[in-house]
């Protein structure tokens, strides 16, 4: 499976995205930052230069295989030295942030040299140590993937419904999220959309609370396209950015969230420069500002061509490919028939190749599909 992955994900390298090509300069920044950032060294792991750079690259199909590989090695290296599958104390995100990088590039994050870094996620005690932070991190981290949750020997197991509720359980009365109990801010609640996206259209709760959001969003939106927060960045616009996209909304498109002629891509692309973006409007050249700029433009880039979300990196799988054994034959056929027959259950990963409905359901469509790939090979 992890060798049919890398193919997959060398083959995707290769085909770079061009929906901004003929958007005019929109389209030049977003293809003069990609020029910018494969001109990086090989990604280092940390949140600059390292993890954001790789999936952002990774999901425009513009990462080399030289940086994919180097980065590899580095995080083996880093794992190596920590000992542990723990890579920081108190900071969880450490872990879902890797997991998303890895994920990206192909690569097992639940095997990097015999480290499994999807083990410390399974701590809801650690995972909450963090803050919103953590819990929303890690709801992204294992749902890229539909990675199953190991079970662990601490006090209390964490579920995706647990993750869940902690970020519902957070949401501040005006509608947004925040690192603490202050003001909703647009960059907390941002990356909490982005956490609760993949549930939106099969729970009521949370579609109630995402809407909740979007209402707010949409209600401290300013006529210039920025968003609510006074210390206005490219970073806080990306998380709103990338937030949008990930519910199927086009933030350039959808009236909602278009102020005076203003979107909040639009107030984005004011701190861009020739070959990246500043922190501040007419600052110099950040690189985490470009980063994170870039994987947003990406992320719109991805919704523009039909394709899966920035951090649902299931399209990353073998289609029809059941079993996960990185083949496709009669077995995955007879697994589906079984599944619809509830002889079998298949878990998170197999139900999302099976396309399964909201019932999480398996249709007789899939097998004759199936099938007929087979016949056809």
């Amino acid at each position: 499976m992890k060798k049919i992955i890398c193919i997959l994900t060398a083959l995707l390298l290769l085909c770079p995205l061009t929906v901004f090509a003929s958007e005019g300069s929109t389209g030049e920044i977003y293809n003069a930052v990609k020029k910018q950032l494969l001109e990086c060294p090989v990604p280092q792991v940390g949140s600059i230069g390292g993890e954001w750079l790789v999936i952002g690259l990774s999901r425009a199909g513009a990462l080399t295989k030289e940086m994919a590989d180097g980065y590899y090695g580095n995080v083996v290296a880093y794992v190596n030295e920590k000992g542990s599958a723990k890579l920081d104390r108190n900071k969880s995100t450490e872990n879902s942030r890797l997991v998303l990088a890895l994920t990206a590039i192909g690569r097992n994050p639940e095997n990097v040299n015999g480290y499994n870094l999807l083990q410390p996620l399974s701590d809801f005690n650690f995972v909450k140590k963090q803050g919103i932070n953590g819990p929303v991190w890690a709801l992204i981290a294992i749902d890229s993937l539909q990675y199953e949750i190991p079970e662990t020997t601490a006090k209390e197991q964490t579920t995706r419904e647990k993750l869940i509720d902690y970020i519902l359980g957070k949401q501040l009365q005006s509608g947004g999220w925040a690192l603490g109990e202050q003001e909703a801010d647009p960059d907390m609640t941002g990356m909490a959309i982005q956490a609760l996206a993949p549930y939106y259209n099969r729970n009521n709760i949370v579609k109630n609370a995402v809407d909740k959001a979007l209402d707010f969003v949409s209600a401290t939106q300013r006529d210039d396209g920025g968003l609510s927060d006074a210390s206005d960045s490219p970073e806080c616009c990306a998380q709103m950015i990338t937030a949008l996209t990930a519910l199927g909304i086009d933030p350039e498109s959808d009236e909602r969230f278009i102020k005076n002629s203003n979107s909040v891509l639009d107030c984005m692309l004011r701190f861009s420069l020739d070959n990246g973006f500043a922190h501040d409007v007419g600052g110099e050249y950040n690189q985490m500002s470009t980063e994170q700029a870039f994987y947003a433009l990406t992320a719109v880039n991805r919704l523009r061509e039909s394709r899966t979300p920035l951090y649902d990196m299931c399209d990353l799988l073998m289609e029809y490919d059941l079993n996960l054994d990185g083949k496709v034959d009669i077995t995955d056929a007879t697994l589906a028939q079984k599944a619809i027959a509830e002889l079998e259950t298949l878990s998170l990963r197999q139900l999302r190749i099976a396309r399964a409905n909201s019932e999480g359901k398996v249709e007789v469509t899939f097998v004759t599909d199936t099938q007929r790939y087979i016949a056809s090979r």
